[in-house]
């Protein structure tokens, strides 16, 4: 999930210990909303000026409305800060790993909200954590 760190940052998260996630006008975007479930876990990517990825999320609440929509038809979660990666891993990094050569991130990267799969997931996690 990307938001500009000067908009919405990690550090606003963590003092806010939640927040609705709204505001997306992308169908795809949209649909990968829709996805979650209670207890998934997602990344925040700073955009823009950082272009990484800083920490992890929960998703506390799914399947809602976004309440900034007044035409009720785009989709909403609420998140939660799990943890502060342990190092932020940046689009340079993902850019040059073949492991993640198919990323949503990249390919899609206009996206604000895009789909990683479990061995992206893991992978990311493993350079944090290198």
């Amino acid at each position: 999930m990307k938001s500009e760190p000067e908009k919405y940052g990690w550090e606003q998260l963590v003092r806010d210990g939640e927040t609705v996630w709204d505001g997306v006008r992308n169908h795809l975007a949209a649909m990968n909303l829709r996805a979650m479930e209670v207890g998934d876990q997602a990344f925040l990517y700073h955009s823009v000026s950082e272009k990484q990825i800083t920490g992890i999320m929960d998703v506390t609440r799914a399947g809602l409305t976004d309440p900034t929509d007044p035409e009720g038809k785009w989709a909403t979660v609420y998140v939660k800060p799990v943890r502060a990666l342990e190092r932020p891993v940046t689009l340079a990094e993902i850019k040059a790993d073949p492991a993640l050569a198919g990323i949503q991130l990249v390919r899609l990267s206009r996206l604000s909200v895009a789909e990683i799969t479990p061995a992206e997931w893991a992978h990311i996690c493993a350079i944090a954590a290198a």
